[in-house]
């Protein structure tokens, strides 16, 4: 703990003590992810049902009893009406007249029927308690359903009908059919439990095994294995989340590999003028050489080109570490090139070239000048290493909304697949011949990280041995949102 910054301490309280705290409070998160997912599905199963059982209790002790009750009342009017057609035909009370009740109740065992006349005497009752020679009908009128017996408008009696046994009107088949409900309902969610932590471990697995292997792909690039990949393909937000990674893999392996080369080559632009400076000093120090004008121009030569190589790397890194700021003002593209072409005119001349130079008027934009300087004079010399014999033509031209600033040039070329290469970091098609150059492949990655400050784009088109034409891409200057612009920034002062 001593040997780290003290923001480093700081980061490690803030992001170690909320850890602590959630796994203290809730033990549900030290669960593995599986398990939670699992548990889920079952609690949900569950839930899903008690809701269908609680459903089907308040069917079967509302609508299904009413249902009974309806076919109880059934039961006894058109036992009553039966009765009422034998009685007009008999005139009185017999076991023929008596009859449909004594059908009635064979078709049920479980139901009572009890028949009494107008005077209140039972002529007829399936369920009579002989012991105490008295009827086993409910006293509760509420536990039976009654039907008038009607003969000639005249209410010669009732019948009554209940449920033996019951004080819900439900028959022994009721019940059982009910029992055998609820028992089924009990069975159906042992199964839907039993289902659902079987789907619940398949799906956790399906989701979490994608990212156990991105966790031990990540681990293997974390110790140095830049080759490992997880594989993963598929049209899901999982397979498409694996993809990204393994190109992003892709991508830090290719800079690691660019860093490498970019060492391998400092390292050997840096040992040719050291052993130059070298070799002269201790010559000069032993006598071999006199310290005259020749060796002390070799000497500054070579501190030189050492500077000039470290001052690349530095405005690399500045660039892209955005330390450097930007002074955007409202600039002409032509008067501002024209500057340029006049201090590379005769570099470009003593390399064995022709300088050609076409501005369109009025193409302004609004960037830093410094900045676009520096990029136009990269691709400039860019195009002189690389051009053998012929011409360099730079070009300034409006399009409906961007600016261009194109160079193009006679010399070697490049090849599709190198063109999709040449702007990235550190990044050499040829070892061998970018060092006979003089090139590290900095400056063109500078061009890239300065038109991307300014919000542009840019692009390379060649062909191997005709030529490659460079084209850097800017907004126009547009006086509404530079207006716009300067009213934020008055705002933000007034603010502060």
């Amino acid at each position: 703990m001593a040997d780290k910054e003290p923001e480093q301490v700081e980061r490690d309280k803030k992001y170690d003590r909320p850890k602590r705290r959630v796994r203290a409070a809730w033990p549900w998160l030290q669960l593995s992810y599986t398990t939670r997912v699992t548990i889920s599905f079952a609690l949900i199963s569950v839930m899903t049902t008690l809701v269908a059982f609680g459903v089907l209790s308040y069917v079967w002790g509302q609508h299904f009893q009413e249902y009974t009750r309806d076919n109880m009342e059934r039961t006894a009017e058109s036992t009553a009406a039966a009765i009422a057609e034998k009685y007009d035909e008999a005139k009185r009370w017999s076991p023929d007249v008596l009859s449909p009740a004594t059908t009635a109740a064979g078709i049920n065992r479980n139901v009572g029927i009890q028949v009494v006349d107008a005077n209140g005497t039972v002529r007829y009752d399936n369920y009579p308690d002989r012991d105490k020679r008295s009827s086993l009908a409910p006293t509760n009128k509420s536990r039976m359903v009654s039907a008038p017996i009607i003969v000639n408008d005249e209410e010669i009696g009732s019948v009554n009908v209940w449920v033996y046994g019951s004080d819900t009107m439900l028959t022994q088949a009721d019940r059982e059919y009910r029992d055998g409900s609820y028992r089924a309902m009990l069975v159906a969610m042992a199964l839907a439990i039993l289902i659902s932590i079987g789907l619940g471990i398949l799906f956790a697995r399906g989701l979490v095994d994608p990212v156990n292997r991105m966790t031990r792909t990540a681990k293997a690039i974390k110790e140095g294995d830049l080759s490992a990949r997880t594989g993963l393909t598929g049209e899901d937000e999982v397979s498409r989340l694996g993809e990204t990674f393994d190109a992003m893999a892709d991508a830090i392996e290719k800079d690691r590999m660019m860093e490498r080369r970019l060492t391998t080559d400092v390292a050997h632009e840096l040992r040719t003028p050291l052993m130059a400076i070298q070799a002269t000093i201790e010559a000069i120090v032993d006598g071999v050489f006199e310290p005259d004008e020749e060796r002390l121009g070799t000497i500054d030569s070579e501190v030189q080109r050492l500077s000039r190589l470290v001052d690349a790397l530095l405005k690399l890194s500045r660039l892209e570490n955005r330390k450097i700021p930007m002074n955007k003002t409202r600039l002409d593209l032509g008067e501002l090139l024209t500057d340029i072409i006049g201090t590379h005119e005769a570099y470009v001349r003593e390399s064995g070239l022709d300088l050609i130079f076409e501005a369109e008027e009025g193409v302004e934009v609004f960037g830093d000048a410094d900045m676009l300087r520096q990029a136009t004079a990269n691709l400039i010399s860019n195009a002189v290493r690389y051009t053998p014999e012929g011409s360099i033509t730079v070009r300034v031209a409006r399009g409906e909304t961007m600016a261009s600033i194109s160079v193009a040039d006679t010399g070697i070329g490049l090849t599709p697949e190198e063109c999709k290469m040449v702007f990235s970091r550190f990044w050499r098609g040829d070892a061998g011949r970018n060092r006979a150059q003089g090139g590290l492949g900095i400056g063109l990655s500078v061009v890239k990280e300065i038109v991307d400050r300014h919000n542009g784009w840019v692009r390379v088109e060649g062909e191997k041995g005709v030529g490659a034409t460079f084209t850097i891409f800017i907004p126009l200057y547009d006086e509404n949102r530079a207006n716009a612009r300067e009213r934020g920034k008055n705002n933000r002062k007034e603010r502060d």
